[in-house]
């Protein structure tokens, strides 16, 4: 109950009438304690006191009535209601009514406040009251009438008007409807819809975070060499050489390794072209106006139209993206400008030898260092290792230095010399010192030059005690003969050269550059299909919807046999039409008569 009372009263367009009786304390009366709250200012609670005819002798409600005792701006009036034997009795209301005047007129008290008490002075009031509330607020009444109205007129025009009965205005009005479904799908494509999703990319936005984001970062993810191994590399340049040795690495072994590397990019491709289709399936479901809403029969085969032409050119789409891929593997262009190509593979792995050998280099200085004798004076290095870390001429100085020592004791052999005069290492034809790594040595045997390994002490050439050669200011602590520093270095360098043989070198060194052909190459076919595939996408899957889709719609639905089918409405929007009809009425009639009162 109370919250029933709470909700008429709360409304700031009513009147409040509390009531009480008289012969209990009006301090504690509930209905006064309801209308404060939600009343405070008393603008709209006007006071009723009952039963003051069977209020005890000697007491009044004089200042009840007269506000001494609970104040409110509208005032108190005084009342006497019929009793229940006047009930039982059936005693006339109009007889009551004199009875109530006769008792406020003759009370000695009551006759002060006369204007105050009876119920017809309370009607008086009453109708005085409501009259000057509703002037009051009929401005705001009149304004929010009148919003009703203007609303309730937008959403009787969003559901449109009934279909004509005339054959010619039903399809004059599908034909309408279709053209606006086409330009619609094309204007979200372009950019140039009345209404754009904020909060998600949607239509051409959509299709560019497809084709630069999620395609490219699909694309960039494949690794051409992830999948190669060492075996499989060299396993493929054997079987392309045949029953020969090759030279060189054979051309026929880097085109059958980069053609599946090329065939992985596959995937994305075909990924984008299915994304860009779903994307133009969700543009298609979110076009059509509220007129064409109205007619579901309409709006499930435009639907229907539109996903089935999709699905017409997402095949030859798809088709043509796999050809790119097949184009690409089909000739395997080496002369690409931009084709990293043999010698620059090669000028590349240089550099990268160059710098592991430095840094080999560095580690057998470092080794050397924790091999240095008791008194700290002498070092034992390999031959190997003088020629990368000693400058030649202190190996020529050093080298007569031991020749004038060796005739001395007479067990001096000449070291063989190249013709040039350098020093060249024993059992190798390349000179001493000649590159920064021993490059001349390897790629004579990479290339197949010599056709023979490169180790030391040949047998078919004259063996000399030069393992170890004195290095001024370097290695002081030497024996007479030289024989002790000379075993110690053979042995350095044995368990050096022993860690990597030439054959080795040379398999690392064919798949290092097979490696680097095959991401030069896998390169450029990456930039020219993620160049192409949204190109193709484009052209062949996003304007050929576009162009042939209100063609399309018009061949398919604008048939006669179709317009009555496809325009009936639907049952539940009717309904909700007619009565937004009437209420539509029913404003305009009280926005009427409050013209009229005012």
């Amino acid at each position: 109950t109370r919250n029933l009372v709470y909700e008429y009263i709360s409304k700031p367009n009513s009147i409040i009438v509390p009531i009480s009786p008289a012969n209990v304390d009006i301090v504690n009366s509930e209905s006064l304690k309801f209308a404060r709250e939600v009343d405070p200012k008393g603008t709209r609670t006007i006071g009723v006191i009952t039963k003051i005819d069977l209020m005890d002798r000697g007491t009044n409600s004089l200042d009840i009535l007269t506000g001494r005792v609970y104040p409110l701006r509208l005032g108190f009036v005084g009342v006497i209601n019929r009793s229940q034997e006047d009930t039982l009795a059936s005693k006339p209301i109009a007889e009551s009514l004199r009875g109530e005047a006769e008792f406020f007129s003759g009370h000695a008290v009551y006759r002060t406040v006369q204007q105050h008490c009876g119920t017809a002075t309370l009607a008086r009031v009453l109708n005085q009251l409501l009259l000057q509330h509703i002037r009051d607020h009929l401005p705001s009444i009149k304004t929010k009438i009148n919003a009703l109205i203007s609303q309730t007129e937008h959403e009787l025009a969003s559901y449109g008007t009934a279909a004509g009965d005339g054959g010619m205005a039903k399809s004059s009005r599908l034909l309408k409807m279709l053209t606006v479904f086409a330009n619609e799908f094309s204007s979200s494509i372009d950019g140039s819809a009345h209404e754009m999703s904020t909060a998600e990319l949607c239509g051409g936005a959509r299709l560019y975070y497809i084709f630069n984001d999620i395609f490219a970062a699909g694309l960039d993810s494949v690794n051409p060499t992830a999948s190669l191994t060492n075996s499989d590399i060299r396993t493929a340049i054997r079987n392309s050489s045949g029953p020969r040795a090759s030279l060189f690495v054979p051309e026929i072994a880097f085109q059958l390794l980069v053609k599946p590397q090329i065939k992985s990019l596959e995937p994305p491709a075909q990924r984008c072209v299915q994304l860009a289709y779903e994307e133009l399936m969700k543009v298609g479901l979110s076009c059509g106006t509220n007129e064409m809403r109205r007619y579901p029969r309409l709006h499930a085969r435009a639907m229907q139209v539109v996903s089935d032409l999709l699905r017409e050119r997402v095949g030859p789409t798809a088709a043509y993206v796999a050809s790119l891929i097949a184009i690409e593997r089909a000739y395997i262009n080496t002369n690409h400008p931009d084709f990293i190509g043999g010698p620059g593979a090669i000028t590349d792995l240089q550099r990268k030898l160059d710098r592991k050998r430095r840094e080999s280099a560095r580690k057998v200085s470092r080794i050397a260092q924790r091999q240095k004798s008791v008194d700290g004076d002498a070092v034992i290095v390999g031959a190997e290792e003088i020629a990368e870390a000693v400058d030649p001429t202190e190996i020529d100085d050093a080298v007569d230095d031991v020749r004038s020592r060796s005739r001395i004791n007479g067990t001096f052999d000449e070291p063989p010399r190249t013709a040039s005069g350098t020093l060249r290492r024993p059992g190798s034809g390349s000179p001493l010192g000649s590159g920064p790594s021993g490059q001349g040595k390897f790629f004579n045997s990479f290339f197949g030059a010599n056709g023979r390994r490169d180790v030391l002490h040949m047998g078919d050439e004259p063996r000399v005690n030069h393992s170890v050669i004195p290095v001024p200011n370097r290695l002081s602590h030497v024996s007479g003969d030289g024989t002790a520093l000379d075993d110690e270095a053979a042995a350095l360098s044995a368990q050096l050269s022993a860690d990597l043989t030439v054959s080795e070198q040379r398999d690392e060194m064919e798949t290092s550059l097979i490696r680097s052909l095959i991401s030069s190459y896998f390169q450029i076919v990456r930039k020219s299909i993620q160049d192409l595939v949204p190109k193709a996408v484009m052209h062949l899957l996003v304007n050929e919807v576009c162009e042939n889709m209100q063609n399309r719609l018009v061949e398919v639905l604008y048939k006669d046999d179709l317009i009555d089918s496809l325009l009936q409405e639907d049952p539940a929007l009717v309904e909700e039409r007619d009565q937004r009809a009437a209420m539509l009425d029913v404003y305009k009639q009280a926005f009427a008569i409050i013209n009229e009162a005012m």
